[in-house]
């Protein structure tokens, strides 16, 4: 904390003379934030750091300078506040828990694989349509010089006016509504005051709550002029996504997918991330079954007509191995080379698969086809 002259201290309670700065609070310039010790700054800082976020918008820094990043991308800080949602739209469980746990899948855990019944399958595709719509409303804000943050602003909107919730926003203490992931985020980025950039990949990673089910979809896209390594890389992902997809049907072992993912990726020179998954969507946010993307995987459980769930496989330029930033959430590549994903919602049928949050008739037109 910086050292200043006298003021009277603003934790609550204290009117002891104050004569300290929250450091964070000089990067920002900005004044009348002092406190009479380290103790009342600690106890305060819960209610205190949000106004880091909204007296002075304009001025950015990097909340981690001493993390050692492993590519070009740094967070850029203040986040804007938490969006509102209307009272008047129904919310998941872990909304307004405090350290948004979702009760209703700690108590189910990984249990057995659920069928959907004809009416829960009429909600899902009812979902998973407005996501599509949503996604494609943020892709076209995409443009260079916009924000991650403005995109978030984007989906919000596009969200509550079709009367659901998104479903990142407090999942497990989420800050946003979206997850946006440029360059090196292979995915969870937060939007923040980064301008997109010419030569950016951008993931953007769509999650709505509607009538009690969730729906989840993804896409990367280029922003501007994209080298050609990097749209090789793209192409593969989705045509990772597409393999997986065409083997989907009753009697087929989830476990089987990462076969085909990663056999596609290598003979491409990619690599497939490991550390996260495929999974159940519907009631919950994340259920059973979990789906890796990566070959000789242990995954349990075979499709049966009725399970929904999602493949979205995460593939690297360098080395499939992550790291995460000190956010707790963005998760990145180890050597700082670029990922990319492709995420749908899956129905398995009588007889194969139908994609639920497949392409619309007036969705913008596609970089790849997606």
């Amino acid at each position: 904390m910086t050292d200043t002259s006298n003021h009277t201290c603003e934790a609550e309670g204290c009117s002891k003379p104050a004569s300290l700065q929250c450091p964070n609070c000089v990067k920002l310039e900005l004044k009348n934030s002092f406190f009479c010790s380290q103790d009342c700054f600690r106890k305060s800082w819960s209610i205190h750091k949000a106004k880091h976020q909204v007296e002075n918008p304009k001025a950015t820094y990097d909340p981690f300078p001493s993390y050692r990043y492993t590519g070009s991308l740094r967070p850029v800080y203040p986040l804007s506040p938490r969006r509102a949602v209307p009272e008047d739209i129904p919310r998941p469980d872990y909304a307004n828990d405090p350290r948004g746990y979702s009760r209703i899948e700690q108590s189910f855990g990984n249990a057995q694989i659920i069928a959907m019944t004809p009416e829960e399958i009429e909600k899902m595709r009812n979902v998973c349509k407005l996501g599509r719509e949503v996604l494609d409303t943020a892709a076209r804000a995409i443009k260079i010089g916009v924000t991650t943050d403005e995109i978030d602003r984007v989906v919000h909107e596009a969200t509550i006016e079709r009367k659901a919730y998104p479903s990142p926003l407090n999942y497990y203490q989420f800050p946003k509504s979206v997850c946006t992931s440029i360059n090196e985020v292979v995915c969870h980025g937060i939007p923040d005051q980064r301008p997109l950039q010419d030569g950016d990949i951008i993931n953007i990673d769509i999650s709505l709550y509607k009538d009690g089910f969730h729906a989840d979809l993804n896409k990367t896209y280029f922003v501007g002029n994209v080298d050609e390594q990097s749209k090789k890389l793209v192409k593969t992902t989705r045509e990772c996504l597409q393999k997986a997809i065409d083997m989907v049907k009753p009697g087929v072992r989830y476990r089987d997918l990462g076969s085909a993912i990663e056999a596609h990726a290598t003979a491409n020179g990619f690599s497939v991330v490991r550390t996260y998954c495929g999974h159940g969507v519907g009631k919950m946010f994340h259920s059973a079954p979990n789906i890796p993307h990566y070959a000789k995987n242990k995954a349990i459980g075979i499709m049966k007509a009725g399970h929904v769930f999602t493949i979205e496989p995460m593939i690297n330029a360098g080395s499939y191995n992550d790291q995460t930033w000190r956010d707790n959430w963005t998760a990145v590549t180890v050597d700082g080379k670029r990922s990319a994903q492709f995420e749908h919602t899956i129905l398995v049928t009588e007889t194969g698969y139908e994609i639920l949050t497949g392409r619309l008739s007036d969705s913008p037109p596609s970089q790849l086809s997606f």
